[in-house]
């Protein structure tokens, strides 16, 4: 398996390491498939780690801390 640390991957390679892992997120209409996408932004700037992401992002889901609501889907 490929490093997928920002020092060994391309903003190509990372965008195409996020698309493939969240699969059709446009055609999921749950309000959040849009946040999912934005939440990765920083690894594929070359920002922040993806190992990172997941862990604050399973931090705060543990801790219950408070997160933005779904807008919803626009299609209701």
């Amino acid at each position: 398996m490929k490093s997928l640390l920002i020092k060994d991957t391309t903003r190509a390679e990372r965008e195409a390491i996020v698309a493939e892992s969240l699969g059709n997120i446009s055609g999921a209409c749950d309000g959040c498939a849009a946040g999912v996408a934005e939440m990765y932004q920083d690894y594929i700037d070359g920002k922040k780690e993806i190992r990172d992401i997941n862990m604050e992002y399973r931090a705060r889901y543990i801790s219950g801390m408070e997160v933005p609501e779904k807008s919803g889907c626009p299609m209701q």
